[in-house]
């Protein structure tokens, strides 16, 4: 019997200083027995910290072979945002780069190591695919406090996450990084 996914819910209160984002969002997330709770978690600031109007988590929860795990929509339906979670191969950026505006990685992994998968693959538009690792240390802080139904204040300044979840303040950067 195939393993099912664990649906996890959030109301999340994000102030988004950096981009004037202030937002009070209701977001359902699975949790697919192949993923750690750090990838659910980067997930999860991947969709806070590109939050606007269109943003959708793809249909399985996790990247298929046609969709990003996150992606944000045009009006008219064209893909504006591709947004990449954890590892992705040169590939899948390749596609991205081709098929959305705008690429971005969000990764609980050491940013390097995509860079260095990247190395000499051919990756359309490569120089403006954006990686944004985030702290490790925070989602590893942060993993033993989620519930299946939890609450949580986001803050994001000058490239800095803080979060209040269970009576807890936690914090930690995101760092950007190029492809190349």
């Amino acid at each position: 019997m195939a393993l099912t996914a664990t649906i996890y819910n959030f109301d999340i209160s994000l102030s988004d200083v950096d981009r004037g984002v202030y937002e009070a969002l209701a977001v359902r997330v699975a949790l697919h027995p192949s993923e750690t709770m750090e990838y659910l978690l980067s997930r999860l600031f991947a969709y806070c910290l590109e939050y606007e109007e269109g943003i959708t988590f793809s249909k399985g929860g996790i990247s298929d072979g046609d969709q990003p795990p996150l992606w944000v929509a045009t009006p008219d339906g064209r893909m504006k945002t591709w947004i990449e979670v954890g590892m992705p191969d040169p590939e899948r950026l390749n596609k991205a780069g081709k098929g959305a505006e705008r690429v971005v990685v969000y990764t609980h992994r050491d940013p390097a190591q995509i860079r260095r998968q990247a190395e000499g693959e051919r990756i359309h538009r490569a120089g403006e695919v954006r990686i944004f690792a985030l702290d490790k240390q925070l989602l590893a802080g942060l993993a033993p406090l989620i519930d299946r139904r939890t609450k949580m204040e986001i803050s994001v300044t000058g490239g800095h996450l803080y979060v209040n979840v269970a009576g807890r303040s936690l914090s930690g950067e995101v760092t950007e990084h190029r492809l190349e």
